[in-house]
């Protein structure tokens, strides 16, 4: 006997597809006489987005039935989508749509609509799309269960092989893949209130609207809602699957109430140790970390690179700029020997790099380092904060290309910094530091134009400064093992007291590399 709720819900979503051809007390003889189909569009997201901003925030969801309410890790990841179930494959279409389970941290459902001919349809829970595994659901589900996310598959690496592309799952969340690359940071559609006095707040993606590609067409579009207490959106990201795959995402705001902290294209990361910051105790491996730093393209022209640290409380770095051009966080370590991991591939993880599309108007990157014990806890977020404060009512829009890049070396053509080291001031030799109020940094400049110098270093000079510190030495050798330069830099400071550290190579009036900025509380 057929399940009548089951029946009655399949009938309601079959309806909703069906009732955008035939209009309330049209007959199909009428039909012909009817206006075209209007299709899904991005604008249609928008309408939603400032309708649901012009309601009070409803927090509540249903809860999820047992036994998916009490889920363990395990339990909920042995919860697998069926591959031959996959959507998407009408027409013989490049990309396949995968679905993730309810349960464990992830309870809010979130509702996935199919676009085709320009129809939204919504997915249907129903229980043949999944593997359980050694997890066992005893009762059945609901219909209208919903799902925790998607992930989109296309043949990334092989011909043969549809890998993972893209994944929402969680909040505002997404990760993203170019080709040989592994996951590590994440984006979000964005973040509020991060490293502030107040609770970071966390809106969610509610709803989503995957168009189905036409055939042989390699992009693919995704529209999302986003709903929270502070602000509700709408987001358009266009997604091309490359070996640097780049996703070009259209955003539009709508305040419930002001907000004074809003991070655009946030980025989120994992940093522990490094060559930088050495504290991995008896971990065989030497670093562990997602991204090793934040790149800046000033409006300016200038390119800024600032190493991650692992800190001993929350710090907050901005870079003010009127006219910014990029920013990202970068995994530039690229060596296995630098991580010796077998299991993670540190040095497989991608980076991610924003540029804006248009003017963003005044603002500041802003790179928040938040304190870890172990490389489990994302610590790292960087973003873009507008200087005025966003009013409520005050629909806002934002476009801007995010990438996935393995290296990121074509970026800028100057020499770029390889490692950042810092020990006591000692003299070459000495046990003892030559000046114990001192601290001694050191940064491998490589590539660019640097291999030119290396026959004559001596026509290369580092110009460094820094903030409420004295400078007291500084050294520019070549570097045969890296084919650039080492600039060290001594810097004395009062204790307790904070520096920001700024060093970059030129040779006569030409900068030859970015500019290297650190900051240094002396101990």
């Amino acid at each position: 006997m057929t399940d009548p709720t089951r029946r009655s819900a399949l009938g309601r979503i079959a309806s909703m597809a069906a009732g955008a051809a035939l209009l309330p007390g049209q007959t199909p003889a009428q039909q012909s006489a009817a206006p075209p189909l209007v299709p899904f569009r991005f604008e249609d997201v928008v309408r939603r987005a400032r309708d649901l901003g012009s309601a009070p925030y409803d927090a509540s969801f249903p809860p999820l039935p047992e036994p998916l309410a009490n889920l363990e890790y395990d339990a909920w990841r042995d919860i697998r989508f069926r591959p031959e179930r996959a959507f998407l494959a009408q027409g013989g279409g490049l990309f396949r749509l995968q679905l993730f389970h309810l349960g464990f941290l992830y309870r809010r459902p979130v509702m996935i609509n199919v676009i085709r001919d320009g129809v939204p349809t919504p997915i249907p829970y129903q229980p043949q799309l999944f593997d359980y595994g050694r997890t066992k659901i005893e009762r059945p589900l609901p219909i209208n269960l919903g799902f925790a996310g998607f992930r989109i598959h296309y043949a990334l690496n092989d011909p043969r092989v549809l890998d993972e592309l893209i994944a929402f799952l969680g909040a505002s969340y997404f990760r993203f893949l170019g080709r040989e690359q592994r996951y590590g940071l994440s984006a979000r559609g964005l973040s509020l209130g991060v490293g502030a006095s107040e609770p970071e707040e966390f809106p969610n993606f509610r709803e989503f609207w995957v168009e189905l590609p036409q055939p042989g067409v390699e992009r693919i579009t995704v529209f999302a809602l986003l709903d929270g207490a502070a602000v509700t959106g709408a987001y358009r990201f266009d997604v091309y699957p490359a070996p640097e795959t780049e996703i070009e995402v259209n955003v539009t705001l709508f305040p419930r109430r002001p907000i004074r902290s809003m991070g655009i294209a946030p980025l989120t990361s994992m940093f522990f140790t490094g060559e930088n910051e050495r504290r991995t105790g008896d971990d065989f491996r030497p670093e562990l970390h997602d991204s090793d730093g934040l790149l800046i393209h000033s409006g300016s022209g200038e390119w800024i690179w600032r190493p991650l640290r692992n800190p001993a409380r929350t710090s907050i770095s901005s870079f003010s700029d009127p006219n910014l051009r990029g920013f990202g966080l970068m995994q530039r370590d690229r060596s296995f020997e630098s991580y010796q991991d077998l299991e993670a591939f540190y040095h497989l993880r991608p980076s991610y790099w924003v540029e804006p599309i248009g003017s963003w108007g005044e603002g500041r990157v802003e790179l928040i380092e938040i304190p870890t014990n172990a490389e489990v806890h994302d610590n790292m977020v960087a973003h873009w904060t507008p200087t005025r404060p966003i009013e409520a009512g005050q629909e806002t829009s934002f476009a801007y290309r995010l990438k996935s890049m393995t290296a990121g070396g074509n970026l800028h053509p100057g020499g770029k910094v390889a490692n950042s080291f810092s020990a006591p001031a000692r003299a070459s030799g000495s046990p003892e530091p030559a000046d114990k109020g001192a601290r001694r940094f050191l940064i491998d400049f490589a590539g660019g134009n640097l291999g030119f110098y290396l026959s004559d270093p001596s026509l290369v000079q580092v110009v460094a400064s820094a903030s409420n510190a004295r400078i007291t030495a500084t050294s520019v050798v070549a570097n045969e093992h890296t084919g650039g330069f080492r600039a060290t830099l001594d810097v004395r400071t009062e204790p307790g007291q904070s520096t920001d550290m700024r060093a970059y190579l030129k040779s006569g009036d030409r900068a030859l590399t970015e500019t290297w900025t650190y900051p240094w509380i002396a101990e």
